[in-house]
């Protein structure tokens, strides 16, 4: 894979966040993706959240597998540490890093290739775990990579660039990431900025495993008509049962929303994220109610945005697995190996 530097021009009047960063400092290099792809879309995304949150690059972990999603890494936040692993095995990746050092700001992009097929295993205990990470799918439905086969998220019905179409049954994350204990789900379109930041900000701040995915059209392979996840038909089915504006910690809360009809959630690092309904009957802090609510607009045809379950109390892996808060490369030589009888007590406390 080659990758080209961007060329970075410095402007006196740039925006800059308050570590006095501009949005170019938090870019990457040049996409090598199809032009107009929606997973460029969801890297402007990524960086603008980073750039709004004020996030020191050298506190950010980026992971991938392998695909037209797994490129994505590269494209934002060079500065940042990173690691491309193998098809289907970046959870396992990224679980390894959370345990070495639970301080950074983990990212893990994949797509629905890499997440529903050859990764399924590896997806599913990552949730189970509570990972503290947040998990972005750039599900486009096909396989881009090798000329726009199906893949496990296509939706029954919807047809190949030559017309023959899916008859076989999806598989939908947001359910699958529910029903196993996921702990924040999201769904968003790569088209809708205003929807997506707010959910990649409240995402990356909340403590354990956060799931967005992002329908993400592949303009290569699944762009035209008959494609349920083409730009046309995804604006025309998407509806918003949920709008979630993070607020970050101290920060002055500048939205309004009408008397019940919004719900407010404390995250562990002191932001909020400020829940409006757009519809009064679902709850995105009910489990059951969630699912319920994706299945009855998948059953119309419709795909329900926004944020679809959150639940702030769930232990993430480092609790669950009590592993040690502080960064392994700042522990000393004589704490991190201290001799064999101590391997050996602890060897005997597991028989």
């Amino acid at each position: 894979m080659s990758y080209i530097k961007k060329p970075k021009i410095i402007r006196d009047n740039d925006p800059r966040n308050k570590l006095g960063m501009t949005f170019d400092d938090y870019e990457g290099v040049m996409s090598t993706l199809c032009a107009g792809c929606g997973h460029d879309s969801i890297t402007g995304a990524i960086i603008q959240t980073v750039f709004d949150l004020n996030i020191e690059p050298y506190r950010m972990i980026k992971f991938s597998g392998i695909g037209c999603s797994s490129k994505t890494p590269a494209y934002f936040a060079s500065q940042s540490h990173g690691f491309n692993s193998v098809h289907g095995r970046m959870p396992s990746v990224a679980t390894g890093a959370n345990a070495a050092n639970s301080e950074l700001l983990c990212i893990g992009i994949s797509g629905d290739g890499d997440t529903l097929s050859i990764g399924m295993g590896q997806f599913s205990h990552a949730i189970r775990r509570n990972l503290n990470m947040l998990f972005i799918i750039e599900n486009n439905g096909v396989y881009g990579l090798t000329k726009g086969q199906f893949s496990a998220s296509a939706d029954l019905g919807s047809t190949a660039k030559k017309g023959a179409p899916n008859l076989q049954t999806p598989i939908d994350p947001c359910t699958v990431a529910i029903s196993l204990g996921a702990s924040f789900v999201a769904r968003s379109f790569s088209g809708d900025k205003d929807q997506l930041v707010p959910l990649l900000k409240a995402g990356l701040m909340h403590r354990g495993f956060a799931m967005i995915d992002v329908i993400s059209p592949c303009v290569t392979f699944n762009d035209h008509e008959g494609s349920t996840k083409s730009y046309m038909s995804t604006r025309e089915t998407k509806r918003e049962a949920i709008y979630a504006d993070y607020i970050a910690p101290f920060s002055e809360i500048e939205v309004q929303y009408d008397e019940g009809t919004s719900v407010e959630v404390d995250l562990h690092e002191g932001g909020k994220v400020v829940l409006h309904k757009a519809d009064d009957n679902f709850s995105p802090l009910d489990r059951g109610q969630s699912i319920k609510a994706i299945n009855d607009a998948s059953d119309k045809g419709e795909l329900l945005t926004g944020l679809l379950y959150i639940n702030e109390s769930q232990p993430d892996f480092t609790e669950t697995e009590n592993t040690v808060i502080k960064p392994l490369n700042q522990i000393a030589f004589e704490d991190l190996c201290p001799g064999s009888k101590a391997l050996h007590k602890l060897l005997d406390g597991y028989k």
